[in-house]
């Protein structure tokens, strides 16, 4: 298969600001992306979308008819969109209003403004879902990897269940907390977990502690991803010794590379 470029990607850019929707596009053009569609509002970019089925879409928060959010969830919610990827750019810092574009799935949560540097390695990252292979390893074969995931947003699972998909981990089964998970891992072998932190029944770290401490598999590889923010509550997740921490919304080059190295 011919491996495309950042310059062979096509764009659906959402933007209620003249302004902001030529800059952005400026930037996009300078990095060589030809195929961009602008549009001003959610309806507008739901139909362009269907009709063109962009390698991405690109989204300011606050549209004239609906927020980011909105956006996000409709494209996800739908089967043959679900697997478009997302990148958010606005000025919203507020953690309870990004968090769930981070559930949701995102290549990369951009500033306003932003820096040329990280959205050439946003559209890097893209290149990276529309062009999947499998994990090289060197002790396993992919498709023969057990993989639990927990986390509490069904559609958190759905994206990492994509991205490990992509990947050859097609050997998946999914938990919606702490406690589920726990049970599942007392009846059954897995080879890997892949883990949110804050979840209701049993967070995170109470199901790291538990595999390591009172478990018969003390030893499972454990991959703790989490839009976690609060740097005293990330040390005390390294501390629970889990094998790698990784960022929502996370590249999925840093995923392969942090899989590599936990599974080796």
């Amino acid at each position: 298969m011919q491996q495309i470029t950042i310059q062979d990607l096509s764009i659906v850019l959402v933007e209620p600001s003249v302004t902001q929707r030529k800059l952005i596009a400026n930037q996009l053009d300078a990095e060589g992306v030809a195929s961009i569609i602008t549009v001003d509002n959610g309806q507008q970019a739901l139909q362009k979308i269907k009709q063109t089925l962009p390698d991405l879409v690109i989204s300011s928060m606050y549209l004239e008819d609906m927020t980011g959010t909105d956006l996000v969830f409709t494209i996800r919610k739908d089967i043959h969109l679900a697997s478009i990827p997302f990148m958010l750019i606005s000025s919203e810092k507020r953690f309870d209003l990004l968090d769930p574009i981070r559930q949701a799935g995102v290549v990369a949560i951009l500033p306003k403004p932003f820096n040329p540097i990280d959205l050439t390695r946003a559209l890097q990252s893209t290149l990276v879902y529309t062009q999947p292979s499998d994990l090289l390893l060197a002790q396993y074969r992919p498709e023969e990897l057990r993989v639990l995931v927990v986390d509490d947003s069904r559609m958190a699972r759905r994206h990492i269940q994509r991205v490990l998909s992509d990947m050859g981990l097609n050997n998946m089964q999914t938990a919606e907390n702490g406690k589920v998970a726990m049970n599942m891992f007392q009846q059954e072998v897995f080879d890997l977990v892949v883990t949110d932190l804050n979840m209701p029944e049993m967070d995170g770290n109470e199901l790291v502690d538990f595999i390591r401490k009172k478990s018969s598999r003390p030893d499972t590889p454990i991959l703790m991803v989490t839009s976690e923010d609060s740097q005293a509550r990330l040390a005390n997740v390294e501390r629970s010794g889990v094998s790698a921490i990784c960022d929502k919304p996370f590249d999925p080059t840093n995923v392969r590379n942090l899989l590599a190295h936990i599974l080796s």
